[in-house]
């Protein structure tokens, strides 16, 4: 079965029965014309899918869009990685539920061991730097929270091995551009993205493929910052 009939089966499970009308625009747009036009490799889509979510913390979407991840292409691990990260972008009160779903769909459990207490501080301003450019040396020492920032973000989140540099930071922008309010880190993300070969086009279709699950708004916001990098 391809992913779009996958998407539509689910769904329809969902939505059909008590709302036919609903389920046929649904399924013609978000599972027909919105895949047939914005072209990604599954798991790519599928990956922005699952972080989108958390980031508009579609909690009953992410349920239904799980199962269909795992079977096209997302790995258990990876599909728990974007629950893991997602806590230094939105917070442990809204990942928490999410959690659960991870918990419910009984993926394996993680094995990766973290670093090692002394030796978060420099991964994490290793990885700023490889990321975001030279600019960030030293950024710990402007304060506490930039110092968690450094450690706990980029030092327990983005060295862990499931997910390559380049995953990691078009998620994060996934995070970012669901959740809205937050233009300055999702243009410095989006940024990131670029310089880590995620271009600009890559994130216009991120954002076009994930419209039907935030709405027009905050796509059209997420679309400007990414067409005036």
């Amino acid at each position: 079965m391809s992913l779009k009939a996958d998407l539509r089966k689910a769904h329809d499970e969902y939505l059909k029965a008590d709302n036919p009308e609903a389920s046929a625009i649904i399924d013609n747009f978000a599972f027909g014309e919105v895949l047939d036009e914005v072209d990604l490799p599954d798991r790519t889509r599928l990956l922005s899918n699952l972080a989108y979510l958390l980031g508009c913390q579609g909690i009953d979407e992410f349920k239904l869009l799980l199962p269909v991840a795992l079977k096209n292409g997302v790995s258990p691990e990876e599909a728990r990685e974007v629950v893991y990260q997602a806590v230094d972008y939105l917070g442990l009160g809204r990942v928490l539920p999410f959690y659960q779903a991870i918990k419910a769909a009984d993926l394996p459990k993680g094995a990766t061991v973290g670093l090692a207490e002394e030796e978060r501080l420099e991964a994490g301003e290793a990885t700023q730097i490889r990321l975001f450019g030279p600019q960030m040396k030293n950024f710990a020492k402007k304060g506490t929270i930039n110092k968690w920032l450094v450690k706990n973000c980029f030092g327990d989140y983005y060295t862990r091995t499931k997910l390559n540099d380049q995953d990691r930071e078009m998620i994060t922008f996934c995070y970012l551009a669901a959740q809205g309010g937050v233009e300055p880190q999702l243009k410095s993300h989006a940024q990131a993205n670029v310089r880590n070969g995620n271009d600009q086009e890559f994130l216009r279709k991120i954002v076009l493929a994930n419209e039907p699950f935030i709405g027009y708004p905050r796509s059209l916001n997420a679309l400007n910052i990414v067409n005036n990098l």
